[in-house]
């Protein structure tokens, strides 16, 4: 009764074989079938003269290399006789990439065997206590679907005319220029030389408008168009309109 032994890394003959071919980057249709031979031999003696014991397997495969090897070494007879001029290495060609085959395939299926291993299932819940209670379903006929959705559509078309009928205003911000304008309106509608700064403030709540009326004074303070004065800190600005611009706003 024959059995498989496992020789370093080769489980079998074709394992060594392949591994031989592999090693000697040759091409599987084209084996330099001298070479390969001795290189087999050389390592089945090397596995006997370590007393290993071998399966007739590589004993059989080592007879079909020396009986090819011969046969290789053969004048071929030419395609128009009697005995065809097949290549000899066919069949074993065949043999070999039929392993391979079934080993890449092996190879697959171990690593999906070690990739299944790696997976953990949850074990199975008793779920009867979560769905004991029946779903809770909202009767209601088609008549008071139809009133429901009736009202909701009359509120959404409110919605959209209070939209339509009033729009967010903001206050647009003034300028500088347009300020100095209105300083310079007040001083020519009054017909007077000079007023309190105050006067100037049309909000004095606003420290926007506070500080636009500071710049624009500034500013015409600079362009001499008015002059201020302060008789003490923190008292009451006076603006006066200069000489040379009262005969301007006459």
């Amino acid at each position: 009764m024959a059995y498989k032994v496992k020789l370093e890394i080769y489980e079998g003959p074709f394992d060594l074989l392949v591994s031989l071919i592999e090693k000697a980057a040759m091409n599987i249709y084209d084996i330099q079938v001298s070479e390969i031979t001795r290189q087999y031999l050389a390592y089945i003696e090397d596995m006997q003269s370590r007393d290993l014991a071998l399966s007739g397997e590589f004993m059989v495969l080592a007879a079909a290399l020396i009986e090819l090897k011969s046969k290789m070494l053969l004048p071929r007879v030419k395609a128009d006789e009697a005995v065809s001029d097949e290549d000899p290495r066919s069949e074993l060609v065949q043999k070999l990439l039929e392993y391979k085959k079934y080993k890449m395939a092996a190879e697959l299926l171990m690593e999906q065997e070690e990739y299944a291993g790696m997976i953990f299932e949850k074990p199975t819940e008793d779920l009867s206590p979560y769905t004991d209670e029946p779903d809770i379903y909202l009767r209601m006929d088609i008549g008071h679907f139809i009133s429901a959705f009736r009202a909701f559509i009359s509120k959404k078309r409110r919605i959209d005319e209070v939209r339509r009928r009033y729009e967010r205003v903001e206050q647009q911000q003034k300028t500088m220029e347009s300020k100095i304008i209105s300083i310079k309106t007040i001083f020519k509608t009054r017909k007077i030389k000079s007023l309190n700064f105050r006067e100037l403030l049309e909000n004095e709540n606003d420290r926007y408008e506070e500080v636009l009326t500071f710049m624009s004074v500034l500013e015409m303070i600079r362009s001499k168009f008015i002059r201020a004065r302060q008789r003490r800190s923190f008292s009451d600005i006076t603006v006066e309109l200069r000489e040379n611009k009262e005969a301007e706003n006459a």
